[in-house]
């Protein structure tokens, strides 16, 4: 006998067998997906195929959740909204199958790393132009030390501001950081046809050579310029210095990601645009899936904080939904849930009769019930996930929540 919560939620008992994402269609009922994937089911190489991992992401859903509830609810051809498209997750599956995406973000790191991951590139040209920066970065920094100074100079002053140059001469060597803006000043001098994919294979970069613990790249607090024992590696580690070796690695990995993805890019339609959701008219669209950012647990702006301070992008950090720095008080809580109803409130106006919301959500505070009940929506279902193979020292199981609401 199900209790009232339990009939309620519907959490259903599903089968031993994982759900393979490519064998969902339209008729596969809700009842019999298992979506509770291991290591086993889904490794890391899968979970991370071809542009997914052009650079780390804290807070994204894998695509064989995306790809799912776009082949249950989506056709090729029709349009999904993605309103805090974070990584461009859900833009990146849309396109594999032939639907057309829309992304937006507050965040300008995320929309840059969205853009990128879903340009439509020509393989050998990416090849080439990686291949030509980064033989050129070399070149520049291999040279007598009295002359790297003065180039140093030449490639700082023109693009950094006072805070800018602060921030990134705490948080990197200086061998790294000179690597680093050389790179930058070729992005910014060169005629690069796709100079955003470099600029992530920079921020990738930036990323790496932080001043900061092998282990602890996702949350680091302080600059780290002693040894120390890395639980990594098991061992006295020492702060990295440079720049370069990451750059070389990552290049090579951006060229073969991009050529795999190149090879099953659809011509489907995808955009994405710099905005706060809650004052955006949206267009018409079959329905959204998305993850929202979850009250008081990650800022935004501040987890890519390197890539704002080199590339000079505009931080709206101020308008994020939710962040770590209000905290999940009883009035942050509120205030999430008015935003995050009215970003959903402005989607449902536009978009197709008996359209699915998809809403992916770690609701730990309980915060979705309400947001449902403000908007004009059935509650078909409710599905609760166990994500149970994170890795590294984010090992910690828990429960995400699949929001499948119907348009009425």
């Amino acid at each position: 006998m199900l209790t009232k919560e339990e009939e309620r939620v519907k959490i259903y008992s599903i089968g031993d067998v994982p759900t393979r994402s490519h064998e969902v269609t339209p008729s596969t009922p809700l009842e019999e997906l298992n979506l509770n994937w291991t290591e086993k089911d889904l490794p890391e190489r899968e979970r991370t195929k071809h542009v997914h991992r052009l650079h780390p992401y804290l807070g994204k859903y894998i695509p064989q959740l995306v790809e799912v509830f776009l082949r249950k609810y989506f056709s090729r051809g029709q349009t999904v909204i993605d309103p805090f498209c974070g990584s461009g997750t859900t833009l990146v599956q849309a396109n594999e199958l032939g639907i057309n995406a829309i992304g937006y973000d507050i965040s300008a790191f995320n929309v840059l790393l969205s853009q990128a991951k879903t340009a439509e590139y020509d393989a050998p040209v990416v090849r080439r132009e990686i291949l030509d920066i980064l033989a050129k970065v070399k070149a520049a920094t291999q040279i007598d030390s009295g002359q790297r100074r003065l180039w140093m100079e030449c490639t700082k002053k023109p693009y950094l501001s006072a805070d800018d140059s602060e921030y990134l001469e705490r948080w990197f060597a200086p061998q790294a950081l000179e690597e680093l803006l050389t790179y930058r000043y070729y992005i910014e001098a060169g005629e690069y046809e796709y100079a955003d994919l470099l600029k992530i294979i920079l921020c990738r970069s930036a990323r790496s050579a932080r001043l900061t613990t092998h282990f602890d790249l996702d949350f680091p607090k302080e600059p780290v310029t002693e040894p120390y024992h890395c639980y990594k590696h098991r061992k006295i580690c020492q702060p990295t210095q440079e720049a370069f070796k990451f750059l070389k690695r990552y290049s090579t990995d951006t060229i073969k990601r991009v050529a795999a993805f190149a090879d099953i890019r659809s011509k489907a339609c995808v955009e994405v645009y710099h905005e706060d959701c809650r004052t955006v008219d949206f267009p018409e669209a079959h329905g959204v899936i998305t993850s929202p950012p979850y009250v008081g647990l990650i800022d935004y702006h501040e987890q890519h904080a390197y890539a704002y301070h080199l590339l000079g992008l505009e931080d709206k950090r101020a308008k994020e939904i939710g962040p770590a720095a209000n905290g999940k008080s009883k009035n942050a809580k509120e205030t999430y849930q008015k935003d995050i109803g009215e970003v959903f409130r402005r989607i449902l106006e536009t978009m197709h009769p008996d359209g699915r919301l998809i809403v992916v959500a770690n609701d730990q505070e309980n915060l979705y019930d309400e947001i449902a009940e403000s908007l004009d929506v059935e509650v078909e279902n409710i599905i609760q996930r166990h994500v149970n193979r994170r890795t590294g020292r984010r090992s910690t199981e828990f429960y995400e929540s699949i929001f499948i609401w119907r348009k009425l």
